[in-house]
């Protein structure tokens, strides 16, 4: 039975025990030689006899020997009278040393020798912060009573407006990758009331920034039955505080890399679109923020209300797509719409560190106003039917929000570019590895 490197510290001296996994290092002295191993788990340490033949560093090997207690071995557990038996045929030497502490290369090199490099366990590490946040994002979303959805990634038609779209062949028709579970998960609000998905979006914007991709995983919430873009963002303060949880239990990977937790208020501090534009000295007719706004608005929120996190709500619906909510809050203070502005929306964006983590909002409800809102923008209601149809069959109000992954991840351990959290990042030079 295969013992992991973890469970040697609680494995009883003199146990037999079998060890697989990677040779992680070699160390040849006058007297003996040591063997760390790698596996899923960690890190277990082997004594052999001086001169033994030990397979190159990162070849698989089957380990079987004696569980001795050392004070001085990882887990002061160690494996003697072991012999070593390769599972491959020696390894061909890494792109660099994975025993290192660190893994001192450029991005490109990490981008190109992803399928070695992501085993350095810090790179590793950062990975499996990711697993957890979507462990916490799934079982904060569970208890909450939503039902997770999977829905299609060809689609006949854009889902979001100024993004464009990549182009496939379905069967001689013209088809699309998804750029959102949009349309879906707000029919499905029909069905199951309350909904989420975790899977790939796609966009063919140009972006060479160390911000985008053109392939991500994005974590999609929808749920009915809301007062306005509020309630929204409520779900969402519980959905970021299950991930922060989630990532806290796993200490080991916290601290190879580094990640700095953030405190998830009770309630994440709000501010008005125009206010916020006023904050960082932008023109009152802006309709976004632009990088260095955020940046600045997430320094404020820190200052002002010691808050990683701050929600910019009541973009102008100029910016929004056309199944955005507008503004509704009466009464809420909302400053006066600029001149030539089509009004504020129910909508938000959510600041992690100053940098935009999430889109939310209210949506559209009534088959009427979707008429409308198509109609405004030139088209033919008729070209949307097999998602309209919902809204003519009784809607709620409703609103959901969008989570990107590596964007998260990327915060959490403040990696300079998001590629570097991206297992295989697809960008506008990248289809491989």
């Amino acid at each position: 039975m295969r013992t992991l490197c973890t469970d040697l510290t609680t494995t009883t001296p003199g146990t037999e025990v079998t060890l697989e996994g990677w040779v992680h290092r070699r160390r040849e002295l006058s007297r003996v030689t040591f063997l760390v191993l790698r596996d899923r788990s960690g890190l277990g340490q082997v004594v052999l006899p001086a001169g033994t033949v030990v397979p190159p560093e990162e070849t698989t090997v089957r380990v079987t020997g004696t569980a001795t207690a050392n004070a001085q071995a990882p887990g002061g557990v160690e494996v003697t009278d072991a012999t070593v038996e390769a599972l491959t045929e020696d390894a061909a030497t890494p792109p660099a040393e994975l025993w290192r502490p660190g893994l001192d290369v450029s991005l490109p090199t990490l981008l190109d020798h992803a399928p070695v490099l992501w085993r350095h366990p810090a790179q590793r590490a950062r990975w499996e912060l990711a697993a957890a946040s979507l462990r916490g994002f799934r079982t904060t979303l569970d208890a909450l009573g939503f039902t997770e959805v999977a829905t299609p990634k060809l689609v006949e038609s854009a889902t979001e407006s100024g993004a464009d779209l990549f182009a496939v062949d379905y069967f001689g028709r013209p088809a699309y990758l998804a750029q959102s579970p949009q349309f879906y998960k707000q029919q499905l609000v029909g069905v199951l009331e309350r909904v989420y998905e975790v899977g790939p979006v796609f966009r063919a914007e140009p972006h060479d920034t160390v911000r985008h991709l053109a392939e991500y995983r994005s974590l999609d919430v929808e749920l009915g039955f809301v007062r306005d873009h509020r309630d929204v963002l409520a779900v969402l303060r519980e959905v970021l505080a299950g991930m922060v949880a989630a990532v806290a239990s796993c200490e080991t990977a916290v601290a190879r890399t580094g990640a700095r937790l953030p405190v998830v208020p009770e309630e994440i501090p709000v501010i008005h679109f125009a206010d916020a534009l006023a904050l960082v000295g932008a023109p009152p007719d802006e309709h976004d923020l632009a990088p260095e706004h955020e940046r600045a608005l997430g320094a404020w929120a820190l200052a002002e209300h010691g808050s990683d996190l701050l929600a910019v709500e009541g973009y102008p619906m100029a910016k929004r797509p056309f199944y955005t909510h507008a503004w509704s809050r009466d009464g809420a203070g909302a400053p006066p719409r600029p001149p030539g502005s089509s009004g504020w929306s129910n909508s938000f964006d959510l600041l992690f560190r100053g940098m935009e983590l999430v889109t939310g909002g209210q949506r559209l409800h009534r088959a009427s106003a979707y008429d409308a809102a198509i109609r405004a923008r030139g088209e033919d209601p008729a070209a949307y039917e097999s998602y309209l149809q919902a809204f003519r069959h009784g809607m709620p109000p409703h609103g959901g929000f969008a989570i990107g992954l590596e964007r998260w991840v990327g915060r959490l351990v403040e990696a300079a570019n998001v590629r570097e959290v991206t297992l295989f990042p697809r960008d506008l030079h990248r289809l491989t590895p």
